[in-house]
């Protein structure tokens, strides 16, 4: 399975593209998505054009799907909360629009690799050197939590998969617990690794 976040190698306009021309045009996409789509048929029209980005990216039906998999039930969750306070219309134009904002970083990252996006995250920030900021401490924390991504959506499906093998209903005692202490052992894992090569 395909996990969230992870580079999918190829030869598309979006792969040849440079990673912070990509990161500013989804900064600035989502922000028009999210401003402008205002209704159910505003959110079709919107659909139909990160759709047409999707496939300029080549990116296929599977591989797509299974990226969006483990960010389903969050969806889901949302409409249902966004039914019982709203309506139907109101719900459908919230969920869609987190969606296609998903599908679009989904499409950043599946054509560009992570040390790219570091990089240029990095010369972006460099400016901020002059007020004392720490960029090469904050690349390092970015870089960290984009490898982070597809690792805990594996530790969640292993952690399902081993619920249904042993015939156990979902309960967050079972299902968010073992979640919870992989991801601390993960980072302090990370935290180790920082410390032994002199990072603070």
């Amino acid at each position: 399975m395909t996990a969230l976040g992870t580079y999918l190698p190829g030869s598309s306009l979006l792969h040849r593209l440079p990673a912070g021309v990509k990161l500013l045009g989804l900064g600035a996409v989502i922000t028009l998505v999210s401003v402008l789509v205002d209704s159910p048929a505003e959110l079709g029209v919107a659909a139909v054009l990160v759709l047409a980005v999707v496939a300029l990216a080549r990116i296929g039906p599977r591989a797509l799907a299974a990226q969006l998999r483990p960010v389903l039930w969050v969806v889901v969750f949302i409409f249902g909360l966004q039914l019982i306070l709203t309506d139907w219309r109101r719900a459908l134009v919230v969920c869609g629009t987190l969606l296609l904002s998903v599908v679009l970083a989904v499409v950043v990252t599946s054509t560009t690799r992570t040390a790219d996006m570091v990089a240029a995250l990095t010369r972006g920030m460099r400016p901020l050197a002059r007020f004392g900021f720490p960029v090469d401490q904050a690349a390092i924390a970015l870089a960290l939590a984009i490898r982070a991504i597809p690792l805990m959506v594996e530790t969640v499906r292993q952690v399902d998969e081993a619920r249904r093998a042993r015939g156990l209903r979902f309960s967050p005692r079972i299902a968010v617990a073992p979640v919870v202490i992989s991801a601390i052992r993960t980072a302090d894992g990370f935290a180790e690794a920082l410390s032994a090569r002199g990072l603070d």
